[in-house]
């Protein structure tokens, strides 16, 4: 995979997420799910759901992603202040068992819709963690604003925002929109990025078509490189 292409893919199913279009399945498979069709969130609808429900419904997950929605172990992600749109994703990803997770595939299973909509608003509308202080001239840094042209790595700002914030219409401190369906990654624990990047990398995680794209920018990763993204990104 080329620079060029890889950019191009991370265009293609990445940049074109438009509010108010159907949830729809793709036709390709993606790698280790030859049989299984993958959502298509290029032109997910957003999700809302209520709040204050969603609040009275998280008692079980703050025993792994703490009670205001920031992680008790580094193996855990933060939940705090990502989009409801990326949370309902993945609550129905395990929920449908196109991603699986020894505790989250059980957990899910016996969620309603609302219970995923109210919980995904939840925990969207909590302050997240507060800012670290990662080294901005570190190898990290370099993979994530710049990518490495000469090894075919696109910089991972290109979907998730200059800041790891997540994806957003225009370079502004205003929060990222209800629809973005790519996850914020400021701050998320780096054992937990590192196993989600060899997830990817592997196929083990897939059934969305941001998977889709994942697998190829993290098939361009070494493991050199996955533990230096994954340390700037905690330290965020």
């Amino acid at each position: 995979m080329t620079y060029r292409t890889s950019l191009l893919g991370l265009f293609l199913l990445g940049a074109s997420v438009v509010a108010g279009a159907p949830v729809r399945a793709m036709d390709t498979p993606v790698a280790g799910a030859s049989a299984a069709r993958v959502v298509d969130l290029r032109r997910v609808q957003p999700v809302g759901g209520d709040a204050r429900a969603g609040a009275g419904k998280a008692a079980v997950c703050a025993a792994c992603h703490g009670a205001q929605g920031v992680a008790v172990a580094p193996n855990f992600p933060n939940l705090a202040g990502q989009s409801a749109t990326y949370l309902y994703v993945q609550l129905k990803s395990f929920h449908d068992g196109a991603r699986h997770d020894a505790v989250m595939s059980g957990q899910a299973a016996a969620l309603s819709d609302a219970d995923m909509r109210d919980l995904a608003s939840y925990y969207a509308a909590l302050a997240p963690k507060p800012a670290g202080h990662a080294d901005a001239a570190s190898r990290g840094a370099q993979l994530y604003h710049a990518g490495d042209p000469a090894r075919g790595i696109p910089p991972c700002q290109g979907c998730h925002g200059p800041d790891a914030r997540g994806p957003r219409p225009h370079p502004s401190s205003a929060p990222s929109p209800p629809w973005a369906s790519w996850p914020r990654l400021r701050g998320q624990p780096a054992l937990y990025v590192a196993k989600e990047l060899a997830d990817f990398k592997s196929g083990a995680r897939s059934g969305t078509s941001n998977a889709k794209v994942m697998h190829g920018v993290a098939a361009t990763l070494d493991e050199a490189d996955v533990q230096a993204l994954s340390a700037y990104l905690d330290a965020l």
